[in-house]
């Protein structure tokens, strides 16, 4: 991938594109093919078009690094407006269920959608967690780009043709997966807490 993105990075940083305006860019564009391109039932193509935005997800790092601003504000954009797209992306399929389907797979369907979106987001944040108190919890077999992988990947599959039914089982797949991630990140946080107190057990606990 460096071979691919050194040369465009650099091409954009002599035009005065900004890293941060290449992770802004990329995540309207999600936001806006998202919310429309799947609950109007173009599951392919906006597959497909949010695949290529992503890839902007990692064109500004390469940007940031090759310009010297590489630093804690990039780093929490690109971390904020990943959770903002992500979001998009789910709201967008529990669109897709809700105004393309009907019977059981709209009601099921805009449900584990939404379970995606709110587990995902809590395997986000019990990192993001951890590490503000000083803890680590990378660990998990749901982490975002299996869940963009698999999300897209199931929406692109169905918009070429498969049953909607491949869709809804693979999101709870990723549903079960997120939830599985969740509790790994939780005992492995309560692991590195209970060691923390161990060493030191007048140390104050968090609320």
């Amino acid at each position: 991938m460096t071979t691919l993105f050194n040369p465009l990075a650099r091409v954009l940083l002599r035009m005065g594109v900004s890293p941060d305006a290449v992770t802004v860019f990329g995540t309207i564009g999600v936001l806006v093919t998202a919310l429309w391109a799947f609950p109007t039932g173009h599951l392919a193509v906006g597959a497909i078009v949010i695949a290529l935005f992503a890839f902007l997800d990692s064109l500004d790092g390469t940007m940031a690094r090759l310009a010297g601003r590489s630093g804690p504000w990039g780093a929490f954009l690109d971390s904020t407006l990943d959770r903002l797209a992500d979001a998009a992306i789910f709201c967008g399929l529990a669109g897709y269920f809700l105004l393309q389907t009907d019977g059981a797979v709209r009601r099921f369907g805009t449900i584990v959608a939404l379970t995606c979106l709110v587990l995902g987001s809590m395997v986000s944040y019990a990192r993001a967690r951890a590490e503000g108190l000083g803890m680590t919890a990378n660990v998990g077999i749901a982490e975002r780009g299996e869940r963009l992988v698999v999300s897209l990947v199931a929406a692109g599959v169905v918009g070429f043709g498969l049953p909607v039914w491949v869709l809804l089982a693979l999101l709870s797949l990723l549903a079960a997966a997120s939830l599985v991630t969740v509790l790994q990140r939780m005992a492995t946080v309560r692991t590195q807490a209970l060691a923390a107190r161990a060493v030191s057990p007048s140390a104050p606990s968090e609320a």
